[in-house]
């Protein structure tokens, strides 16, 4: 009785092959996912974000990130840290014709504020940091490339180039980073 139910089932699968597929990419689709990665001079940031998929296939991102960068001082390390709101809008470029590799360059307009040395302008061997706090805002482009694991885990890994006007240690920024998504609806 039991071999019949199994090849009742694996003859059934096989007839429908349409039906047993995953759907990816729908309209309304949502995902919330977690990053992290490397920048240059010593940087590491961590990032969480919110996506929708929309009718096109695109999807809407908005999300928040923390990037800490430290800067070499005599024998000390001196930490420059950035929290920033990201939102932007990712278009699909590429991807294989059942979605489960997808290929998408995004643009975002991106705000924060940035600290040097956790605002503690007097070093231990008498010096000054000029740097001041301050307010961020500008844009990043970034390409990304997402992996579908299952029909909700979905493995990410990207590239981005932040422009960011008032930070007083530099304006362009290059992150690269892995994360993982999960889709939630």
């Amino acid at each position: 009785m039991k071999w019949s139910v199994l090849f009742v089932v694996i003859v059934l699968c096989n007839a429908m092959p349409g039906e047993v597929s995953a759907q990816r990419y729908l309209p309304g689709m949502r995902g919330i996912q977690l990053t992290a990665g490397i920048a240059p001079k010593d940087g590491l940031y961590a990032g969480f974000a919110f996506s929708q998929y929309t009718r096109r296939t695109d999807r809407w991102l908005i999300g928040v990130e923390y990037l800490e960068k430290r800067h070499n001082y005599k024998m000390t390390d001196i930490p420059q840290a950035q929290l920033t709101l990201d939102a932007g809008y990712y278009l699909k470029c590429l991807s294989n014709w059942r979605k489960t590799f997808v290929v998408s360059l995004g643009l975002s307009a991106v705000g924060g504020y940035e600290t040097v040395n956790w605002n503690r302008k007097l070093l231990d061997d008498g010096a000054t940091i000029a740097n001041k706090d301050g307010f961020l805002y500008g844009g990043a482009l970034t390409l990304e490339t997402e992996l579908y694991l299952s029909n909700r885990i979905v493995l990410l890994a990207g590239v981005r180039e932040r422009l960011l006007d008032g930070s007083s240690v530099g304006k362009f920024q290059t992150l690269a980073g892995l994360g993982v998504k999960i889709i939630i609806n």
